[in-house]
């Protein structure tokens, strides 16, 4: 069935649940797991009277999602290995999440990916998009949804 399944992890709660259930059924189907984390896209932008937010403090805030980015892989690698599953992880800085998530899939050539549901009311995913609905709706290989 499934070969490379790839775990995309934002640290929640339910993405911590969706990583134990990924690797569960990776295992069950003698799959490989690729964790991923999307990077936040940060822009310089400005904030107060005007000014912008120095290349500087762009690059700290960039190392510091790189190492929460390697953090949370951490977390889906120990899972892995604990399991006796293959697993390999990708950062990346996309533009949008849901398109890093779907790039990931096609680069790690994954053939599902394994995506927690956040669950938010109808009108929060309105106002704020849900990346698992997007997910769902550009994907190219199956997604499953962990709720």
């Amino acid at each position: 069935m499934f070969k490379n399944i790839l775990i995309p992890t934002d640290g929640s709660v339910v993405s911590r649940q969706a990583i134990r259930a990924g690797i569960r059924l990776a295992q069950s189907l003698g799959a490989k797991v690729t964790g991923y984390y999307a990077m936040p896209l940060l822009q310089p932008s400005a904030f107060g009277d005007g000014d912008l937010i120095d290349r500087k403090t762009l690059m700290t805030l960039d190392r510091l999602a790189r190492v929460t980015g390697e953090k949370y892989l951490d977390e889906i690698a120990q899972a892995a290995r604990a399991a006796g599953v293959d697993y390999a992880g990708l950062i990346s800085k996309p533009a949008t999440t849901h398109e890093g998530i779907i790039e990931a899939a096609r680069k790690k050539r994954c053939d599902a990916i394994f995506i927690a549901s956040r669950g938010r009311s109808e009108i929060k995913k309105l106002l704020l998009g849900s990346v698992t609905q997007k997910v769902l709706s550009y994907s190219r290989v199956p997604v499953i949804v962990y709720r």
